[in-house]
């Protein structure tokens, strides 16, 4: 399936997403949300893609929503964000479910929901120029996107809350210092480095990582006890695992273990 907003394409193991709005900067619109959700249902259904890049095209990551189509929707504003926030969320909700990890290439300005899709990613990396900018308030907005769940947890409380009651500007090296980011890469390299990266994890045991990111997402609304026992019910299913019999053998052995994925 064609789509107007994004570029699409599955090689390798990889998936990679590229917002493509580029003389919008990559705003996130109704149309880009809703073929976001379609891209997110079709990588929870492929068994292949063993991990997934979102980037964007252009001099932007994403610079935020596209504030003249709320402008433009008058009376039926909030109606038009119900619906564009309904596809957004599930399809981010279906992304950080799904077992492939996702790495943001973040090739540019990342504000409003950019910046939301960048903390939603399970690794992210940045190019030197990059900006980064809540911006929702500057707009009488409040945020969407997930950031509300991801980045207290992420980077924490107090740096949440000045990020979004504030609207500080973050360059690239402070927001690797902060934690918004794993990596800062020269200007256009982005995407090669997250390709390196998603290479690397494609073939990896992807069961085990998807128990990770689901230990990880669960462990501030558990107890101590709690979490202990799905880690025990998590490592206990990998043991038995092909990919955890594969990766004790090569250990063993020492060798390079040669993972399926399963």
């Amino acid at each position: 399936m064609g789509y107007q907003t994004l570029n699409f394409e599955v090689e390798t193991g990889v998936a990679t997403v590229t917002l493509n709005r580029p003389d919008s900067l990559n705003a996130m619109s109704p149309a880009m949300a809703k073929e976001l959700h379609d891209v997110a249902l079709r990588i929870d259904v492929d068994s292949s893609v063993r991990a997934v890049i979102l980037t964007g095209n252009g001099k932007a990551f994403c610079a935020g929503g596209d504030l003249g189509e709320f402008v433009a929707a008058g009376d039926q504003a909030r109606t038009l964000i119900l619906q564009m926030t309904g596809d957004l969320h599930l399809a981010l909700s279906r992304l950080s479910r799904n077992r492939a990890p996702v790495i943001a290439a973040v090739n540019g300005t990342a504000a409003g929901a950019g910046f939301s899709l960048a903390m939603a990613a399970d690794l992210a990396i940045a190019e030197e120029q990059t900006v980064f900018t809540m911006a929702y308030t500057n707009a009488g907005l409040s945020p969407d996107g997930s950031s509300t769940y991801f980045m207290p947890r992420k980077i924490g409380d107090r740096r949440t809350r000045e990020l979004m009651l504030t609207n500080r500007v973050l360059k690239a090296q402070e927001a690797l210092d902060w934690g918004v980011v794993n990596e800062v890469v020269a200007a256009g390299e982005a995407l090669a480095a997250a390709q390196k990266l998603a290479a690397k994890i494609a073939m990896g045991p992807t069961a085990a990582y998807a128990q990770v990111k689901q230990l990880l997402d669960a462990s501030f609304s558990q107890s101590l006890e709690t979490q202990m026992e799905l880690e025990a019910r998590a490592i206990a299913s990998q043991v038995a695992s092909v990919d955890g019999q594969e990766g004790m053998r090569a250990f063993v052995e020492k060798r390079k273990p040669q993972f399926r994925g399963e």
